[in-house]
């Protein structure tokens, strides 16, 4: 932490007093408890969606350079969570799981530019046969689309008021901050960045988190749009207002990756009366785990065989712990050119467990290639004389076949531990888990990867998102 900064939970404290306004407070029910019962209409949902932005990159979550306003403000009037997942550091995967509630390889949509398994049912499905009206906004980058028969909205203002009778449950799908991204940052200069300890620091680097940070301003703004539809429209009070990050940006070792910061996901919930103001949680949740929870918050129930499980709980301050683990799977066969390279994760919250089930593949993506990726030829060049980039490029594209991280004292996943001997009985008992679960899932591992078949992708230039 820099020197002054204020720890983010006496942040979000500090700010809930003085931003989320008497209005907000009054009507948390404190006499009768968070979450108590209360006659109201059936409630609204928003979920608003990143695209490609870093959990860490928030100002709420203790990011001192990014500008993050609305984001921020979101936060001291819900619960942050310090420890959510998506189980896949790509777009298609990301998005299938948290409107199915189904992880990748159960729902056919393990690959990018995927489609979901026929006959899977959606959040779209479960929420009309509850009588919402379900509107997407912006990016959909899922399929099929009898899976996924969202209303397209143009207005999302127009959506919300169309008719006051009937609940909502509406996505906003942001393109921001995938790339491309500004070929110069707007409003950031490169050389006052604070650069994270897992990139190598060097110009190329810093021009491109500047112009990165630029498109996450640009991302924070929509959502600041997007509350003021809410809360212009009234239904601000009875509405379930849902932020994600989605996975991390496309940086090396974070989106494509099983490390968290290609799998940890920003996540914060206002829920006025329900869910405490500038609360934080630890709890671990997942993406499947999203949809039986707003199924439960809204008076349905969740259908058998769901992967995730409802942390309603959670919100409504009711409990402080979910699962005990959480889960990832990296596909890049049918997506880029080479041998294919799988990987699959498990996570505790003070353990990482990384199995790469073909550790003799060289890994390759948009990163690695100059032509869209132009930090990384950087790092090439300076890994000649910085033993630090020499490692980092080394380890980026030839990694052991296992890999264990003490991610509380080594949240950046720098030191892998999987040699040492005193790490062997709880790295094989993580296994032991991970292998259930992929069994579990019908992951046959190396075999599910060579399984892959281009035709159920698209093509061209965004092959790799």
């Amino acid at each position: 932490m820099k020197p002054g900064r204020t720890p983010r939970r006496d942040f979000l404290k500090l700010t809930a007093k003085l931003t989320a306004g008497g209005s907000l407070l009054a009507s948390w029910p404190g006499a009768g408890g968070v979450g108590a019962a209360s006659a109201r209409p059936p409630c609204n949902v928003v979920i608003f969606v990143g695209d490609d932005h870093t959990w860490r990159d928030c100002g709420c979550y203790g990011n001192g350079d990014v500008r993050t306003p609305n984001i921020d403000r979101l936060a001291t009037q819900g619960m942050l969570f310090n420890n959510a997942f998506t189980s896949t550091a790509m777009c298609t995967p990301s998005r299938s799981q948290l409107y199915t509630g189904i992880f990748p390889v159960r729902n056919g949509a393990y690959p990018n530019h995927s489609q979901v398994k026929a006959g899977t049912k959606s959040l779209v499905h479960h929420l009309k046969a509850l009588g919402y009206r379900v509107g997407l906004s912006g990016k959909s980058h899922v399929g099929p689309r009898e899976a996924f028969p969202w209303d397209s909205v143009g207005k999302i203002g127009d959506f919300i008021n169309r008719d006051k009778s009937q609940p909502f449950c509406l996505i906003v799908a942001s393109h921001h901050p995938h790339m491309p991204w500004p070929a110069k940052p707007n409003g950031y200069d490169p050389a006052k960045l604070t650069v994270p300890p897992y990139l190598v620091d060097n110009p190329e680097t810093r021009l491109a988190l500047a112009c990165y940070y630029s498109e996450v301003t640009e991302l924070d703004a929509e959502v600041g749009q997007c509350l003021e539809a809410v809360e212009s429209s009234g239904a601000a009070d009875n509405t379930i207002f849902l932020y994600t990050s989605e996975q991390g940006a496309p940086f090396p070792f974070a989106k494509w990756t099983c490390y968290d910061l290609g799998l940890k996901t920003a996540m914060i919930v206002r829920w006025p009366g329900q869910v405490r103001p500038g609360s934080v949680s630890d709890a671990m949740v997942q993406y499947v785990d999203v949809l039986p929870t707003l199924l439960e918050a809204v008076g349905g129930k969740a259908p058998d065989g769901l992967d995730g499980k409802s942390f309603l709980p959670v919100l409504l301050g009711k409990a402080d712990q979910h699962g005990e683990y959480v889960y990832g799977v990296h596909t890049t066969a049918g997506i880029i050119a080479g041998k294919p390279y799988p990987v699959r994760s498990i996570r505790s919250k003070t353990h990482k467990y990384i199995l790469n089930l073909m550790p003799e593949a060289t890994f390759t993506n948009v990163v690695t290639r100059t032509s869209r990726g132009g930090f990384w030829s950087s790092w090439v060049r300076d890994a000649a004389t910085n033993p630090f980039a020499a490692e980092r490029v080394k380890m980026y594209q030839h990694r052991p076949a296992e890999e264990f991280y003490d991610v509380v004292n080594d949240p950046y996943e720098l030191h892998n531990l999987a040699g040492k001997p005193e790490h062997r009985a709880p790295m094989s008992a993580m296994r032991r888990k991970l292998e259930a679960w992929m069994e579990q899932q019908g992951d046959k591992g190396a075999a599910t990867e060579l399984g892959v078949k281009a035709a159920r992708q698209g093509g061209g230039q965004e092959a790799e998102e």
